[in-house]
């Protein structure tokens, strides 16, 4: 049974950094943030999950029934996130690639402590609580705001040495797992496999990285956030791994008996220009290329759903429309349905995991030559950040635009991606997937 006691701090955004930098003291972190993007779907504006009660972490053997006894043994809220290999669990594939950030495949917590935000107030959940330790925590993070002022000062202070640092050739030196050259040779592959027929489209992702290096995971979150805004930003430490995400993307959504489910497929660059930057939306929403990505994966979505919908409910309640964020014009469809009431949450996420947007139609078949073509174990990346809620319910994004960073093995890492069609433009491709590594590149320093 959870204690629960509502405040209402003088000053939000300050109350919101100061439980970010409080929370850092816990091994196990959950921080997820809209950054006031006004979307109809969501329950709160930003929430905190921290201090692990009990956990389940495992590799994808049986994932899903393992954590379909943890979210009903709990009968609570939970936090954590799936990997993209979980695909392994669901299809007859295998993830044979190079991984060198050692995420476990599966890991929810139960937290002693949440903290949820909505509008000017915040609710505060505690299990296990001792006498008047709500009160005494609220009286800590109110002291981090002194601890900020202190970092601030010290943030300037040491400004030009950091940039000095970041200008030298001894700072994070970011390399391509896969260089230009080789690119081209790989997209021509998935074309091959296209022209075939094997496939209509797939989602081939690069990665970028960074060995023995250290960073700070919360001032790098903080860069990127702020480089971005995205609706669906995420911390999580788990021990000595972090994911600083600025995902604009929502993987799913249950609430209640309704289920939704938000693919992004179609990227424009932004203009400072106002009459450019508007230019550049409307040709991305009129973009034959760019819709038809999108229509094959609304198809491929629905298709998922309607696993578990009742007969006749899966409906597209937006198709392709543009959004605008800090760094890209997105297009983005809204496909719902409705579940019968006994259906099981996990069984919703496991008929329909991974997501289309980051795989292909036909599924199956394009994640297969996403492993045999990419060089890197996609793990956290194209995997999914989120929580269930005690009733069932639940929200989870999806992880693209991130920094993953196992701290032990001083390694950064961040991978961006495409949909390859029988349209694409391999070099128009290869830009796209520069653009949107751009802010993971600024938060770095690079």
């Amino acid at each position: 049974m959870r204690t629960t006691q509502i405040h209402q701090p003088e000053n939000l955004e300050n109350f919101k950094q100061n439980l970010l930098l409080w929370s850092q003291q816990f091994d196990d972190i959950v921080w997820l943030d809209s950054n006031h993007h006004k979307d109809q779907y969501s329950n709160y504006d930003a929430i905190l999950a921290v201090d692990a009660l009990i956990v389940i972490r495992t590799d994808y053997f049986d994932a899903f029934e393992r954590l379909k006894e943890f979210q009903t043994a709990t009968n609570d809220w939970i936090f954590g996130f799936l990997t993209y290999d979980l695909k392994n669990n669901t299809e007859q594939l295998k993830s044979e690639n190079l991984d060198e950030l050692d995420f476990p495949e599966l890991y929810f917590f139960q937290p002693k402590k949440l903290f949820l935000i909505k509008d000017n107030h915040v609710e505060i959940q505690y299990l296990k609580m001792v006498d008047d330790e709500i009160d005494n925590d609220l009286k800590s993070i109110e002291k981090c705001y002194n601890e900020r002022r202190s970092l601030s000062v010290d943030t300037q202070r040491s400004r030009s040495e950091v940039e000095a640092s970041q200008r030298s050739s001894d700072y994070i030196k970011i390399k391509l797992r896969i260089h230009k050259d080789d690119y081209f040779e790989k997209i021509a592959k998935m074309l091959a496999h296209i022209y075939r027929g094997d496939i209509y489209e797939a989602n081939f992702c690069q990665e970028f990285y960074a060995e023995n290096s250290e960073i700070n995971p919360l001032e790098t979150f903080k860069k990127l956030n702020n480089i971005s805004k995205p609706p669906f930003a995420s911390f999580l430490k788990f021990e000595d791994k972090y994911l600083m995400s600025a995902s604009p993307e929502r993987y799913i959504q249950k609430n209640g008996n309704t289920v939704i489910s938000q693919p992004i497929k179609g990227t424009a660059k932004r203009s400072e220009h106002k009459t450019e930057d508007l230019k550049l939306a409307e040709d991305l929403a009129n973009d034959p290329k760019e819709r038809s990505e999108n229509i094959m994966i609304v198809d491929l979505v629905r298709n998922d759903l309607a696993h578990t919908a009742k007969k006749g409910s899966v409906e597209v309640k937006e198709l392709c429309k543009v959004y605008s964020f800090l760094q890209v014009h997105q297009m983005i469809s809204t496909i719902q349905s409705e579940v019968k009431a006994e259906t099981n949450p996990i069984d919703v996420i496991k008929t329909t995991f991974p997501m289309g947007s980051m795989t292909g139609a036909p599924k199956i078949s394009a994640m297969k030559i996403i492993e045999e073509l990419e060089e890197t174990k996609r793990g956290l990346y194209s995997g999914s950040v989120g929580y269930f809620t005690p009733n069932g319910d639940f929200d989870f994004n999806v992880i693209i635009r991130s920094i993953l960073y196992n701290e032990t093995k001083k390694y950064v890492s961040y991978s961006v991606g495409s949909a390859i069609t029988a349209k694409s433009d391999p070099l128009k491709e290869y830009e796209e997937c520069l653009v949107k590594a751009k802010a993971m590149r600024e938060a770095l320093g690079n």
